[in-house]
């Protein structure tokens, strides 16, 4: 993998990252396909609606259908019908959050399955072998993700052990053409977050990513911390800001010099009937839509707003219809994926800041 950088305005950047299943334009937003799918969509959808590239879970395709499968049937491209780049995260965020009673050591961490409860354990050298499997074009180290309000003892103590896995991970990695992006932690620490950046630096990763954002903080705290946290990572390879995150918070991460972004709030809104736009979010279930000709937004290209009503997606919500889940959510990921290549525009045209304030003030004066 190798990235090209083209343009900048302020901290921000617009570039190119080049892997084995072709070129991803940054700033760049990757859908969730958690389970091998972005929920409710095909891979032609998904790519219809701008992706390039997107996120697949270690975790979750490691307990079902497991990556030894994925791996049998050609790896995870082959496997879900994707030809495009893919991106991995490494389980641990998952491990943290979701399984049962969790113990962490240095070693690894030995949990409880979310789904049947059956004891599993995750290491770096584990989490390395589950993406090899699932051949990823992008695979995130092993990091331990604590909560933004832990106490300092405990967040020193995470990061030190974040280092660690990450020299774990980059020893035990051996599959040609698979790029390893380390993580960075810290919370709203800068010193540590500088700290952890420098031990990882010095390790010469492809590429590099900001985890533990998002995670109980504040959103103005993290917007405040991205500069410092983003100016610590090498300006000639890509930066991922790790599960953020509001259409808000994704600009105040490009203003800070981030390229890449994923989070499930598409995906999940969508199934919720709620529509983000570029005049504000909207909630098609609210009745004022019941008899509403418009589109979702005038402003998109997107197949849900080429040819359906709010009247028609509010009555598929009220019907409980599986269509309109499917519908928003193609149009929030097309409404991100846009936001992006808009701000992408921007940054080459020397006017990303008007450009931010331009979106902030239009969703500030719809709420």
């Amino acid at each position: 993998m190798h990235f090209t950088l083209h343009a900048t305005d302020g901290a921000a950047r617009a570039g190119t990252f080049t892997t084995p299943h072709g070129e991803v334009p940054t700033p760049a937003f990757m859908p969730v396909g958690t389970q091998a799918t972005v929920k409710g969509l095909t891979p032609e959808m998904v790519r219809a609606a701008g992706a390039h590239i997107i996120l697949g879970n270690t975790y979750h395709l490691a307990l079902r259908p497991g990556d030894e499968i994925v791996r049998d049937f050609g790896g995870l491209h082959k496997f879900m019908h994707w030809d495009g780049p893919i991106l991995t995260d490494s389980g641990g965020f998952q491990v943290f959050s979701l399984a049962g009673q969790v113990k962490i050591t240095d070693h690894g961490a030995k949990f409880k399955s979310h789904i049947d409860g059956s004891p599993l354990e995750l290491t770096p050298e584990r989490a390395v072998e589950i993406q090899q499997n699932l051949g990823s074009d992008i695979a995130m180290v092993l990091d331990e993700c604590p909560p933004a309000t832990s106490e300092s003892a405990k967040m020193r103590a995470a990061v030190l052990r974040t280092i660690r896995w990450a020299e774990r991970c980059k020893k035990h990695h051996s599959r040609p053409g698979q790029a390893q992006f380390a993580i960075v932690q810290g919370g709203l620490n800068l010193d540590l977050r500088a700290e952890c950046a420098r031990e990882l630096v010095a390790m010469d990763f492809p590429g590099y990513a900001l985890g533990g954002f998002s995670v109980g903080e504040a959103p103005e705290a993290m917007h405040a911390a991205l500069p410092a946290c983003a100016a610590c990572l090498p300006e000639h390879k890509p930066r991922y800001l790790m599960g953020v995150g509001r259409p808000q918070d994704l600009l105040a991460g490009v203003a800070s010099g981030i390229d890449m972004f994923d989070c499930v709030m598409p995906t999940r809104n969508g199934r919720n009937a709620l529509a983000f736009t570029s005049d504000g979010p909207i909630r098609l279930r609210n009745a004022k839509h019941r008899r509403d000709p418009a589109p979702v937004a005038s402003d998109c290209a997107c197949y849900c707003c080429e040819n359906y009503s709010r009247g028609y997606l509010h009555h598929l919500f009220a019907a409980d219809e599986m269509l309109g889940p499917t519908l928003l959510s193609l149009h929030n990921i097309a409404f991100y994926l846009r936001l992006m290549a808009d701000a992408r525009h921007a940054i080459t045209e020397g006017r990303f800041a008007a450009f931010r304030a331009g979106c902030l003030a239009r969703w500030n004066a719809d709420s």
